[in-house]
């Protein structure tokens, strides 16, 4: 019984893991002519990076700690 609820928590984990990782900004972006310009302009929003990274290592964090379980659950 436990070892399905890890299973199950550590499925959820890791997709929400993949999920925050693909909606982060990569470095490069804004280098290109248009982003860069606007960028200059407006600003760069940076509340939304700073969020989605603490959420990835939240979520890395839970991810070992469950990986660790399930191996010694197993």
């Amino acid at each position: 019984m436990l070892r399905t609820v890890l299973l199950v928590a550590h499925v959820i984990i890791s997709l929400g893991l993949i999920a925050s990782v693909l909606m982060q900004s990569g470095k490069s972006a804004g280098l290109g002519v248009i982003g860069g310009g606007a960028e200059t302009l407006f600003g760069k929003k940076k509340g939304l990076d700073t969020l989605l990274s603490r959420v990835a290592t939240v979520l890395a964090a839970a991810f070992i700690v469950t990986s660790l379980l399930l191996g010694i659950a197993g």
